[in-house]
């Protein structure tokens, strides 16, 4: 804490436009002076406060070349929760943007004392992760593997090796451990201002004790922020309020909600041991510290510190715009890795205000991954109860939060969960996983964890056959559904402008298109029907329900002839899929569903049973024959009864979210949020199907996209099917994991599943080609991607996959071909 203070004064003291903005007296209390500098009264950039987090920002914004900042701090500088962390610098980190952010810190922090004179404390120590079980060790290894491809130094060591490390850890129960080298520490409150130095010389105003009231808005802009010492106009604002981050975002004229909540946050100073530790020593992550270094016990204890931090409900930070305000963005809900994140949180925020978005896909973190139903001071407050424990907890695939839950659920909701539905929550909607089959054991299925074969394999792979051979039912309300219309033709005018796609077809098609950025990336991926000549049904995923709603609000024209509204809780959809599906929706509604009526890519209203008014489509999102219905929620319990019951003879059955997954992933269907992103063009994923280059109007990424097809891409969309993969005994595929092409690291993994059709596991990712020599990024052509050995990496070990670019309809009949060769060849023997 000295040291803190020390640096404190020394940065005041080095800097002679601060003296003249600080008065004398240091009090935190009411009674202290004014300060003698008046605020401005107008600025480009007001950012509220001070801590790592506002730092960063304004040193991040400045150097970009933004100078009219101005920085509030309600107290003093880097005093609040930035001054009481324990400082650790770790790259260790499960999502891979959180990842990147880390290292970009750990870099920024090493070189910057030297660019601003302030001790920042840096020292660099590494780090160890410590594992007592072997798939605790598993998820470690999945982390070394990414950091490894990063080019940060990074080993899975043994408890031997530990030891040497740290001669106080107590290894007799440890299974490994990972080491990564070069994670420090830093002294975090001296980051800050040294941060604050940088900004300070850039032209950047910081002034302290001064408290942010409210925000003012006019027409969906911020217009003003008003103080404790008067108001200032801006065009921008920035809450970096950390634990007040919350009250202030709704102390607005404008509420805007940011989900987090701020727990109790403690640790220990104590006396030095007799004979001190190393300086340089790596610092373990520990949970049960006197157990573990049974040697601290003996130590006696300075100070118990209790502060402030603050967690979200999914334990990833928040940044960004607010989807109902322009020009408030959020920085703030860092559940303890703030100084991890501060660096590259700052950078990547700085970027967004400045270029209209970040150099990296940032959607993990974005605001807009949360609506207003997450902001409950009820749901926070459980939610942020489970969240806590969960950051030092085994990190596995498929984890479903168990508080907060049952918050948005479908009508069918409790029939379905009658008939042995197994839940997970998506956007604060429940979905269905799979169905259990009477007999099971619920509670088994519900805990089991694992990297390896789950215990629900089988049940996904009954329906997924049931899907291939009969006919399932699978409730997929959560969808996102958005009403587009006009009196005239301004509705179809404006979505042909933000759509890559023509939506100019006649009146009951659908229609698979983009809606892209300038870069020519996906900010949404979504089918749209026309209802009529001048009225839209547009179904997107689910967690872009605020996002896309957020985008279309500011691109489409401020006209009174032009509506959108949003129908998602309007309609229950169910997806009616299989070769039987016809046959029960033929009887249901007594009208032709041959092809020759109701072909592909088709919408129509019909009678299902009794209900009149059902939005019917001939999709599935699965690439499977079957269609889609759209029911008004009144008649959903209805229907629903009667598709079941008229299903009967024709094998009917409910299945879930993993046999969707399976379907879609084996006929190389890309989702939004998972395979798609904002830095994905259809060119790039193999949907120009989805771009109409010469539909008569210019459209938001046409240029990129005519550039792309020029030159060609730079990175592909590619499929991969292991070949040397035991499904039953070798760790599971998931997401993330490294691609490697002739032994060279190419790209990562976006989604996987088990194909029951290929009895193979199947990966989806990204392959990028870069010049051995220069590391020049190169054009990845259909050469480069068929004529290379590919491996894939899954937590350390690698194994061999096939390469494909295209549908695999031709690769299904191939199997098929085989299999009935093979057996001609049986009998000819």
């Amino acid at each position: 804490m000295f040291l803190r203070l020390l640096a404190d004064v020394r940065w005041r003291a080095a800097n002679p436009k601060w003296r003249r903005m600080t008065c004398s007296q240091r009090s935190t209390s009411s009674t202290a002076e004014p300060y003698p500098v008046s605020l401005p009264a107008q600025a480009q950039v007001v950012i509220c406060g001070g801590g790592i987090m506002g730092t960063s920002v304004a040193y991040h914004l400045s150097k970009m070349g933004w100078k009219d900042i101005v920085l509030l701090e309600q107290g003093r500088l880097a005093a609040g929760t930035t001054r009481f962390c324990a400082g650790i610098v770790s790259t260790a980190r499960h999502v891979s943007i959180e990842l990147k952010m880390a290292d970009y810190s750990n870099k920024l922090y090493q070189q910057l004392e030297q660019e601003t004179g302030v001790k920042t404390g840096y020292m660099k120590t590494g780090s160890i992760s410590l594992a007592q079980t072997q798939d605790r060790l598993i998820s470690l290894k999945r982390i070394a593997s990414s950091l490894n491809v990063m080019g940060i130094p990074c080993e899975i060591i043994t408890p031997k090796q530990v030891a040497q490390l740290h001669p106080l850890i107590n290894i007799h129960d440890l299974v490994g451990a990972m080491y990564v080298p070069e994670d420090a520490l830093v002294s975090s409150a001296n980051v800050s201002l040294a941060l604050a130095t940088a900004a300070s010389r850039n032209g950047v105003q910081i002034h302290e004790r001064t408290s942010v009231s409210h925000v003012s808005v006019q027409k969906g802009r911020v217009t003003a922020v008003e103080t404790d010492r008067g108001q200032i106009q801006c065009q921008y604002f920035v809450n970096c309020a950390g634990q007040w981050a919350y009250e202030l975002g709704h102390s607005g004229e404008e509420p805007v909600n940011i989900p987090l909540h701020a727990c109790e946050h403690f640790y220990l100073l104590t006396h030095p041991l007799k004979e001190p530790l190393a300086s340089n020593l790596p610092k373990p992550l520990l949970s049960a510290l006197l157990r573990r270094m049974p040697d601290l016990e003996a130590l006696q204890i300075m100070q118990l510190v209790n502060c402030p931090e603050s967690f979200t409900p999914d334990m990833r930070c928040i940044m960004g715009e607010s989807p109902t305000v322009r020009g408030y963005f959020v920085l703030a809900g860092m559940n303890s890795a703030g100084i991890s994140y501060g660096g590259g949180a700052g950078k990547y925020l700085a970027e967004w205000m400045v270029n209209g978005y970040p150099s990296e896909n940032v959607w993990p973190l974005d605001l807009k991954r949360f609506g207003a139903l997450q902001s409950s001071r009820t749901f926070l407050r459980h939610r942020v109860m489970e969240v806590m424990p969960l950051m030092c907890d085994l990190k596995v695939p498929r984890w479903d939060f168990q508080t907060g839950r049952q918050l948005r659920t479908s009508p069918l909701y409790d029939r379905l969960d009658a008939q042995g539905a197994r839940w997970m929550e998506k956007h604060g909607f429940e979905r269905v996983k799979y169905f259990v089959p009477p007999g099971k054991d619920l509670l088994d299925l519900d805990q089991s964890k694992t990297f390896y074969k789950p215990d629900w394999f089988d049940i996904v792979g009954s329906e997924v056959k049931c899907c291939k051979e009969a006919v399932c039912v699978i409730d997929m309300s959560s969808f996102t559904k958005f009403e587009i219309s006009s009196t005239g033709d301004e509705a179809l005018e404006s979505l042909q402008y933000l759509f890559s796609n023509d939506l100019d077809v006649p009146v009951g098609h659908v229609v698979h298109t983009g809606m892209l950025n300038e870069k020519g990336g996906y900010e949404n991926d979504c089918s749209i029907a026309r209802l009529s000549k001048r009225s839209f049904f547009m179904i997107s995923p689910t967690d872009q329900q605020v996002h896309c709603w957020a985008w279309l609000k500011n691109r489409l024209p401020d006209d009174s002839n032009l509506t959108m509204e949003d129908v998602t809780w309007k309609y229950t959809a169910l997806n009616l899929i299989g070769p039987r599906a016809v046959d029960v929706l033929s009887e249901l509604s007594y009208a032709p569903i041959t092809p020759e009526h109701f072909p592909s890519l088709f919408c129509k209203e019909m009678s299902v049973g009794y209900a009149n008014g059902i939005r019917v489509m001939s999709i599935t999102h699965t690439g499977e024959p079957g269609f889609m219905l759209y029911i008004p929620i009144e008649y959903a319990l209805h229907v629903y009864n009667e598709v079941m019951n008229m299903g009967q003879k024709y094998g009917i059955r409910n299945a879930g979210y993993y046999a969707l997954r399976s379907l879609r992933i084996e006929k190389f269907f890309a989702f939004w949020g998972q395979d798609l992103d904002a830095f994905t063009t259809p060119m790039e994923c193999g949907r120009e199907f989805q771009v109409k280059l010469e539909k008569g109007m210019q459209f938001v990424g046409q240029e990129a996209l005519l550039e792309q097809k020029q030159n060609g891409v730079y990175k592909r969309f590619t499929m991969f099917i292991l070949e040397d993969h035991d499904t039953d005994m070798d760790l599971w595929p998931w997401w993330g994991e490294p691609i490697f092409r002739n032994g060279r690291y190419v790209g990562k993994t976006t989604s996987s599943a088990y194909s029951y059709t290929l009895e193979r596991h199947v990966c989806l990712g990204f392959v990028q080609h870069f010049d051995e020599k220069t590391g020049e990024e190169l054009v990845v052509t259909t050469d480069f991607i068929n004529q290379g050995e590919y491996e894939i990496d899954i937590a350390g070990q690698r194994f061999q996959a096939k390469a494909k670019l295209y549908p695999f309809s031709s690769l299904f009949t191939h199997r098929r071909r085989k299999d009935e060769e093979e057996l001609s060849g049986y009998q000819r023997e």
